[in-house]
């Protein structure tokens, strides 16, 4: 299936590695052009140099902008920048998060569930505030798609990772009800929710738990393996498509058969 749109302009948060990484390369393939937004705040996160990799991969379908999701107002720069290269902005993907606890929830620190909640939640609700109206503005509404990463802790109860499932759970019901307030606007919301993804995050959360390194996952999905972040970008990709209102208030569970 193609896009009705051509070309269509993208904005990726969480674009300098992982599954955003890998959603800019799916969409840079399909003809799209995309805003690669990162906070690059450096080891353990994205790195500049990592989000400048991604940009230049990408030639001139790609645009980078250095822009932490917990500053609205950044955001907005970002929005500005596809529509001054562009002119258009057709679909956003949320795809900025960090990763935190090791604990049970009682002995989870406080600043672990504000972390959380500030990049995890409010990240994809301040990219949504932002770019929504944008789209909504645009020459064609009813193309246009939001989709946030949530993660199969959004739908599962995850081992010492209580701050890290209710982040995600709020960010399936953020975009469930964005999906509503979108009712008869041609803009649809959705949540992609992956599984265990061979990527920088899922190493900090093998370092949570102490192994060795991230193939001990694989027990947790029917696959039995761990998923290609490419596998995901995939799912993300058709999410963004035209021909993805399909799924709008959905989630999207592509975590190869996921099962704690």
């Amino acid at each position: 299936m193609t896009d009705r749109v051509d070309p269509r302009v993208v904005l990726v948060t969480g674009a300098a590695r992982g599954i955003g990484a890998a959603t800019v390369r799916a969409l840079v393939a399909r003809g799209n052009r995309v805003v690669a937004v990162d906070g690059c705040a450096g080891p353990p996160l994205a790195t500049r140099a990592e989000l400048d990799a991604v940009v230049a991969a990408g030639g001139d379908q790609v645009a980078g902008q250095v822009v932490d999701v917990r500053d609205r107002a950044a955001l907005a720069t970002a929005v500005d920048l596809a529509l001054a290269r562009w002119g258009r902005l057709d679909a956003v993907v949320a795809a900025a998060a960090v990763i935190a606890g090791g604990r049970p929830l009682w002995e989870t620190p406080e600043a672990d569930l504000d972390l959380l909640w500030d990049v995890d939640v409010k990240g994809v609700w301040n990219t949504a505030a932002v770019t929504v109206p944008a789209m909504l503005a645009g020459p064609d509404p009813a193309g246009c798609r939001f989709v946030a990463i949530a993660s199969a802790a959004g739908t599962h109860g995850l081992y010492h990772l209580a701050a890290y499932n209710a982040a995600k759970h709020a960010v399936v019901g953020l975009v469930k009800g964005l999906a509503a307030d979108l009712v008869g606007t041609g803009v649809t919301a959705c949540a992609v929710s992956p599984g265990s993804t061979r990527t920088p995050m899922l190493e900090a959360t093998a370092d949570l738990y102490g192994l060795p390194g991230v193939e001990g996952f694989a027990d947790n999905q029917l696959v039995r393996r761990v998923l290609d972040p490419a596998e995901v970008a995939a799912a993300v990709a058709f999410c963004c498509s035209v021909e993805g209102a399909v799924v709008n208030g959905s989630v999207v569970h592509a975590d190869g058969g996921f099962a704690p």
